[in-house]
């Protein structure tokens, strides 16, 4: 995957971690990023297609640093490739820590996901725009 700064790009997504998706130890659950890269998927899906779209795959993820609550989470999606029915998607993730200086990020976590166009009855169907 291409590597995004975020000095330089405009996040598809920004969340401010809260007390209420913490684990025991006191860190941002990794099912609530998995989440948000979903949701960053389907907004940036979206831009090459009108109707639903749905998750088929996301390739395997590496916590590399934790979150904590007040950290501001910031989800960069950006196009890898466009399919027939298909728009698979590179998202990087960064964390800026609470009372950090300006322009601080840490890196949390990348993905690359599939998204598929599908039709009322649930089958895939060609992207449009």
């Amino acid at each position: 995957m291409s590597e995004v700064s975020p000095l330089n790009a405009i996040p598809t997504l920004r969340q401010l971690a809260m007390p209420k998706d913490t684990n025991a130890l006191g860190t941002i659950f990794g099912g609530v990023i998995l989440s948000q890269i979903d949701t960053a998927a389907a907004i940036e899906a979206h831009k090459h297609h009108r109707g639903a779209v749905v998750t088929v795959a996301m390739d395997e993820i590496e916590f590399k640093q934790p979150v904590f609550v007040g950290d501001v989470v910031s989800y960069y999606a950006r196009t890898h490739k466009l399919g027939r029915t298909s728009v698979t998607i590179d998202i990087d993730v960064f964390a800026q820590r609470q009372f950090a200086e300006e322009g601080d990020f840490i890196e949390v976590t990348s993905a690359r996901a599939v998204m598929v166009a599908i039709d009322e009855n649930h089958e895939p169907t060609a992207l449009n725009k």
